[in-house]
């Protein structure tokens, strides 16, 4: 009798399987979250040392260099329509972008939580009223009930933050109260009202913090938005007046220039437009990772999952 020889030990496939694993952990939402925040990041390392890496003043003009375009001597992106470096006023700018995209989201998220937790939680007539006026607040389309608030208020920063913060509130207190009216009915928010805890504990102790979560998500992309927000309305005169470095001023003045030297408002509008993306996909990252049907469906993907009823009764 012919004796079988032993198979041989799977251990050596192992390296391969955990090289195979590597990469396969640097997909998806990875991915997503890590372009996102090296895109804030290199913005906040550029907000924070632009004073010493700007190589010229930002707001010092040049009369006889107006509108040069990239890769001009002493001027890696050009100047503007007055002479001035777009480089420099570009760093310096990045300060009042997050200032003005970060500041209304935390100030909206803390007054439209608060009043969305107090409607949810409530209920009754306050519930009704706080509803109907954001109803009335949400039949405006955002830029223009923004756009009406700064013109009442008068151009300058301090006013555009305001009008971006009644914009989002909102939204912030619609999410907030529908989950909290969710959250009212289960069993550990009852179970702490017959324990006899008041009920600001209850709904600061062991409603708010399930709430987190998804705040956490809608803040970061709302903070995406705002960047768009904000610069919409320092283009349109209502934000940082000249000569403060803001992208959406230096979008704005370089309308003069669009056919002679398109570079001077090109620029402004892509950094608008990556610290938007930015924030978009660290928020995207964010909610995949936070949201557990999105991580089963990504591991449901393969050859297994493919196969369709119709299929795996063929081969039966």
């Amino acid at each position: 009798m012919k004796a079988t020889a032993a198979p041989a030990p799977a251990t050596t496939r192992a390296p391969a399987t955990r090289r195979a694993r590597l990469p396969r952990a640097l997909t998806g939402s990875h991915v997503t979250a890590l372009i996102g925040g090296a895109i804030l990041a290199v913005t906040v390392l550029v907000a924070i040392l632009a004073p010493w890496i700007a190589p010229h003043d930002p707001l010092g003009t040049n009369p006889s260099s107006v509108g040069l375009g990239p890769l001009s001597d002493g001027h890696l992106l050009g100047t503007d329509e007055v002479g001035r470096d777009i480089l420099s006023r570009l760093m310096h700018g990045t300060r009042l972008a997050l200032l003005v995209a970060v500041l209304p989201t935390l100030l909206a998220l803390a007054i439209g939580g608060c009043l969305g937790l107090l409607s949810g939680y409530v209920g009754g007539w306050l519930d009704s009223t706080l509803m109907r006026v954001f109803d009335v607040m949400f039949s405006f389309p955002g830029i223009l009930l923004a756009l009406g608030i700064g013109v009442a208020l008068g151009p300058g920063v301090t006013s555009m933050v305001i009008a971006m913060v009644v914009v989002t509130v909102p939204e912030f207190g619609r999410i907030v109260r529908g989950n909290v009216v969710s959250l009212r009915q289960e069993q550990y928010v009852e179970a702490a009202g017959a324990l006899g805890y008041s009920h600001l504990r209850i709904a600061f102790r062991h409603i708010a913090p399930n709430l987190l979560g998804g705040l956490v998500v809608f803040a970061t992309l709302q903070t995406g938005r705002n960047v768009i927000l904000g610069s919409s309305l320092a283009f349109l005169g209502l934000g940082a007046q000249p000569p403060t470095p803001d992208w959406g001023q230096m979008l704005s003045g370089g309308r003069a220039l669009l056919v002679t030297a398109p570079h001077v408002a090109t620029i402004p509008g892509l950094a608008i437009v990556v610290l938007a993306v930015g924030f978009n996909l660290l928020g995207d990252g964010v909610r995949d990772r936070l949201d557990p049907r999105s991580r089963r469906s990504g591991k449901t993907r393969g050859a297994r999952a493919l196969l369709t009823p119709w299929t795996r009764r063929s081969r039966t």
